[in-house]
């Protein structure tokens, strides 16, 4: 089974990878670092998506499904932070969108080992 969920994500990667390629030599994309950040963005969405499928078949070694989406929310908060600093606003507010970013998965990560008290 993880192997199953590898080569998809590859495929995934692939694809995503191509499509901003082609909208890039159309000219709907104008800067080659703007692909860059894209990817990066599109697939930390498809990693939040494969924790969703991941929950209906759970390996018996892999990582768990918080583990998952909270790597897609943090990789696609990364890409969103680089683009939004590439189209020209200042880095500080980069810095600041992944700060609550991380301060949000940090506050729901505690939540319930606070709860279990």
């Amino acid at each position: 089974m993880p192997q199953r969920f590898e080569l998809l994500s590859l495929g995934v990667l692939l694809i995503i990878s191509s499509m901003l390629l082609v909208a890039y030599a159309a000219l709907i994309i104008t800067r080659p670092d703007e692909v860059i950040s894209l990817i990066i963005v599109f697939f930390g969405v498809w990693m939040m998506i494969l924790a969703g499928l991941k929950i209906n078949n759970p390996e018996k070694y892999g990582r768990r499904d918080p583990v998952l989406l909270g790597a897609g929310i943090l990789v696609t908060t990364f890409g969103g932070a680089w683009l939004i600093y590439i189209e020209g606003t200042s880095i500080i507010i980069s810095v600041a969108l992944l700060l609550v970013v991380i301060g949000i998965l940090a506050v729901a990560t505690a939540l319930p080992s606070i709860r279990k008290k």
